[in-house]
């Protein structure tokens, strides 16, 4: 969002913060929240550029294309395991992985 647009929603009275201070989200919370977004993106990224369909990836990870949508949209039902293993699944390095962790 630019400068100009957020300082026009201030001007109404909206107020502009984080997903986290919205919820009111614990720092740790919000943490893991983060790397699964991240996770997620990682995914759907990587199975774009090897142009490989949601149903070849569910294949290779022996779960269901309605499975991999969920990934790729960081649903609440879908573990932070199963998101590495499919990046896995998908040729990422540990390397890779590891920098999508908190530090």
């Amino acid at each position: 969002m630019t400068l100009s647009k957020k300082r026009r929603l201030q001007e109404r009275g909206w107020r502009i913060g984080t997903v986290a201070e919205f919820l009111k989200l614990p720092s740790e919370e919000a943490a893991y929240v983060e790397v699964k977004v991240q996770l997620a993106t990682l995914v759907h990224r990587r199975r774009l550029a090897l142009k490989i369909t949601q149903a070849e990836l569910a294949r290779r990870i022996e779960s269901s294309q309605s499975r991999v949508a969920k990934m790729e949209a960081a649903d609440e039902s879908v573990s932070i395991d199963l998101l590495v293993r499919s990046l896995l699944a998908l040729g990422a390095s540990t390397t890779t992985v590891r920098r999508m962790l908190p530090k």
